[in-house]
C-alpha cells in the first residue's frame, strides 16, 4: 500500500476543515437565531408580567382600607406569596 503524496494529504485535510468550518458557521447562525427568538420571547414575557403586576397593584389600591388590614394578617390557609426569581 502506497501513501499518497504529502500535498494530497494536506489538500484532503484542508478540504475537510473547510467543510467542518461551513457546518460550524451554519450551526452558529442557527444558534444566534434561537438566542434572538428567546430574547424576544423573554422580553415579551417580562413586559406582560410587569403589566399584570401593575393591574394587581391597581386592584389592591382599590380595595377598602379594612380589607387591606385583613390582607396583611398572616393566615394559616393562605401561604405567603413568593416573588419569582429572574
Amino acid at each position: 500500500m502506497t501513501t499518497p503524496p504529502l500535498i494530497e494529504q494536506i489538500t484532503e485535510r484542508v478540504e475537510r476543515l473547510l467543510v467542518r468550518h461551513e457546518e460550524l458557521q451554519r450551526t452558529n447562525e442557527l444558534l444566534a437565531q434561537q438566542v434572538q427568538a428567546l430574547t424576544h420571547e423573554r422580553d415579551n414575557l417580562r413586559s406582560r408580567l410587569m403589566a399584570a403586576r401593575a393591574r394587581i397593584d391597581s386592584l389592591i389600591d382599590r380595595l377598602p382600607a379594612a380589607a387591606g388590614v385583613l390582607a396583611q394578617e398572616p393566615s394559616v390557609a393562605t401561604p405567603a406569596r413568593k416573588e419569582p426569581t429572574p
